[in-house]
């Protein structure tokens, strides 16, 4: 079943009272991957509750009903942000609802991160391409975080062995990196 267009979706800043859609996102989260055969971080619905509390999450609803979400998550002391766990359910896809909800990551993620280097792996070239258009470079992995806590996060991904094969040096993912400091310097040269 394809939704129309003109349906309203709803994108914003995930409050307390969104907590109550965090078991079904995890379903979502879960089933994304299994579509996919590669990996979405797993997460529990108190971690998803914990990121909507703390203002770090991005919702997308129709109608009071669950259309799609991302979190935000920083690593390194803050130097490193990730928006992660990007869903959109599959009654509302394809009518770009994964890049309104990337792009408001993306914005939430400079708001409250505004020093932070922006970046994603993943193996979708839709959002690949999204992340282009919001200024990400393909980047090796070793300009990504070096916190052990987020690649633990990659454990749960069918191709886990690939990344710890090669030393955390390749994956099926493609690792994405958005540099406020390379975007001030590009500004100063121009």
């Amino acid at each position: 079943m394809e939704i129309e267009e003109t349906i309203a979706v709803e994108v914003l800043v995930a409050q307390p009272a969104h907590a109550v859609y965090a078991e079904e996102i995890c379903v979502q989260m879960e089933e994304a991957a299994k579509i996919r055969g590669t990996g979405i971080a797993k997460r529990a619905p108190e971690y998803v509750k914990k990121k909507i509390d703390q203002g770090q999450a991005v919702i997308a609803l129709s109608g009071g009903k669950l259309a799609g979400f991302c979190y935000i998550e920083s690593w390194d002391t803050k130097k490193y942000v990730a928006n992660s766990g990007l869903i959109v359910c599959p009654e509302f896809r394809r009518i770009g609802l994964a890049r309104r909800l990337k792009t408001r990551a993306f914005e939430l993620s400079r708001e409250l991160f505004p020093e932070a280097k922006i970046f994603g792996i993943t193996t979708s070239l839709a959002v690949m391409k999204i992340n282009s258009d919001l200024g990400y470079r393909p980047v090796t992995f070793s300009e990504l975080t070096q916190d052990e806590v987020f690649w633990k996060g990659c454990q749960s991904c069918p191709n886990h062995d690939v990344l710890e094969r090669t030393r955390r040096q390749y994956c099926l993912c493609t690792g994405m990196l958005f540099d406020p400091g390379r975007e001030k310097r590009g500004k100063e040269d121009g």
